[in-house]
C-alpha cells in the first residue's frame, strides 16, 4: 500500500510574536521617550539632581504600573469581543450549520478557488473542526493573533521599566552641567537600538524602523526641553 508522503519545506515564521513583541517595543519605546522627555524637560527647568532623580523614579513607576493597566483592559476588551463572536458562531453552527457551509464555501470562492474545489475544501475543513475553520477565514481569529491581555501586560510593563532605566541611569551619573546632552544622546542610541531589534525581531527592513523611532523620540524630547525652558516648570 503506497502512502503519499508530503515534502515538508521548513520556513521561519514570525508571526506569533506579534502578541507580545507589539507590546514589548512599545513599552520600551514609551519607557525611553516619556521618561527620557521629562528628565530633559526638568533639567531644562533648572532642577536639582535629586529633583531630577526622583522625578525619574517616578515616572518609571508609574508609567510600568499604567502599560500594564492599559494593555491588559484593552487586550482583554480585544479578547471578549473574539469570546463573543466566537460563542455566537458555535451557536450558529449548531443551530444552520448548512447556511454556515455555504458562508464558508463563499468565503472560499472569494479568495480564487472554484465554487466545486471550494465547496469541497469548506466540507473537509468542517468535518475536522468547522468551528476553527470559521474563526480563522470568517472572523480572522487565530492563535498567532488571539489577545493574551496578562501576556501584553506583562511584556509592556517590564519593557518600560527596562526602557526607562536606561536614561535615568543616564541622568543619575552624567555631570550636572551636561545632563540634557548626556540623557537625549544616550535615549537617541537606544532607541536606535529598539528600532533595529524590533526590526530583526518581526523581520522586516531595518532602516525604516530605527529612523521611525528615533525621529519622534527626538521630536518628543526637544518638544519637552522646549517647553521646560519656557515655563520653568514641570509640564
Amino acid at each position: 500500500m503506497s502512502r503519499l508522503k508530503l515534502d515538508q519545506h521548513l520556513e521561519t515564521h514570525r508571526t506569533h510574536r506579534v502578541g507580545w513583541l507589539r507590546a514589548a517595543v512599545l513599552g520600551a519605546n514609551d519607557g525611553i521617550v516619556s521618561t527620557a522627555s521629562l528628565l530633559v524637560g526638568v533639567a531644562a527647568a533648572s532642577a536639582t539632581q535629586s529633583t531630577l532623580l526622583m522625578t525619574g523614579v517616578a515616572s518609571l513607576v508609574a508609567g510600568a504600573m499604567s502599560m500594564a493597566a492599559g494593555e491588559y483592559v484593552s487586550v482583554y476588551s480585544q479578547a471578549d469581543t473574539e469570546n463573543a463572536d466566537m460563542a455566537r458562531e458555535k451557536a450558529e453552527l449548531v443551530k444552520d450549520p448548512d447556511t454556515e457551509l455555504r458562508e464558508l464555501t463563499a468565503i472560499y470562492v472569494a479568495r480564487g478557488l472554484q465554487p466545486s474545489l471550494a465547496h469541497d475544501v469548506a466540507t473537509q475543513l468542517s468535518k475536522h473542526d468547522a468551528l476553527a475553520a470559521h474563526a480563522r477565514d470568517e472572523l480572522g481569529i487565530s492563535n498567532a493573533f488571539s489577545a493574551k491581555p496578562m501576556q501584553a501586560a506583562l511584556a509592556s510593563a517590564a519593557s518600560f521599566a527596562i526602557g526607562a532605566l536606561l536614561p535615568l541611569g543616564i541622568a543619575a551619573m552624567a555631570p550636572a552641567q551636561n545632563v540634557i546632552v548626556w540623557t537625549a544622546s544616550a535615549s537617541l542610541m537606544s532607541l536606535a537600538v529598539l528600532g533595529l531589534v524590533a526590526a530583526k525581531a518581526g523581520g522586516s527592513a531595518t532602516l525604516p524602523s530605527v529612523w521611525r523611532i528615533t525621529f519622534w523620540g527626538a521630536l518628543a524630547m526637544a518638544a519637552t526641553a522646549g517647553a521646560g525652558r519656557l515655563f520653568g516648570a514641570v509640564v
